[in-house]
């Protein structure tokens, strides 16, 4: 059924939720898992010269943060005995990334937590997920 699932991590407790639905399903259908955590490029200002963190700190604090998000997903997806790809990759838009990586990695599914956004916020802002939806042409599993 599914050879290769993507599951996008911000290391948030209702990711966590998605991680464990995508190695369940992984087990079950014999597919692999792509773990995939974004990091933020650093927020360069035309304003002011002075940053408050240098640049290559900056980058050094998202990697270190996207690596441990992803091998908490290739952890557990070893206990569980599913081989696992852990990438990170640096994107402004989120969804994007995925979308793309999902592609790039040949990937057949994305299961993705939603955030649950409601009133003006989720009509103005939408979420990563929404736009996910949206733009994504592969199957996307929603866990809550």
């Amino acid at each position: 059924m599914y050879r290769n699932i993507l599951v996008p991590t911000d290391g948030s407790e209702i990711t966590a939720k998605a991680v464990q639905n995508a190695i369940a399903l992984a087990k079950t259908t014999g597919a692999k898992l792509t773990a995939l955590s974004i990091k933020e490029p650093f927020p360069y200002s035309a304003i002011s010269e002075m940053q408050p963190v240098p640049p290559q700190e900056f980058y050094d604090a998202q990697e270190r943060i996207a690596t441990a998000r992803v091998k908490a997903v290739a952890d557990a997806a070893a206990a569980a005995g599913v081989t696992c790809a852990a990438n990170t990759m640096e994107a402004v838009h989120p969804w994007e990334a995925i979308v793309e990586h999902a592609k790039a990695q040949g990937c057949d599914l994305i299961v993705m937590a939603s955030h649950g956004r409601r009133g003006v916020s989720a009509l103005l802002l939408g979420s990563e997920t929404q736009k996910v939806l949206t733009h994504c042409t592969m199957p996307v599993l929603v866990v809550k």
